[in-house]
């Protein structure tokens, strides 16, 4: 099975709210996932980003491949701790 960290969106029309989830490749973007990692709201000036950064690296350990926009996030947020 292979496993992604990335984005699922949730949120109304015009009103994107990102979780970032751990879940198969094979699932559907908003569908099930394995484990709920962080969020991000990029309609927030500046955008908020929360993240659990031990169970990422964790996941990532373990051979979960990242998006490029959650490897985006975690190099922005990394510069900012």
């Amino acid at each position: 099975m292979a496993v992604k960290v990335r984005l699922a969106r949730a949120g109304g029309k015009n009103r994107p709210f990102y979780r970032v989830v751990v879940s198969d490749e094979r699932s559907p973007r908003d569908g099930n996932f394995i484990e709920l990692v962080g969020t991000y709201d990029p309609t927030l000036d500046p955008a908020a980003v929360e993240l659990k950064r031990e169970r990422i690296e964790y996941w990532i350990s373990k051979g979960a491949q990242t998006t490029q926009i959650v490897s985006e996030l975690l190099r922005k947020t990394a510069k900012s701790a």
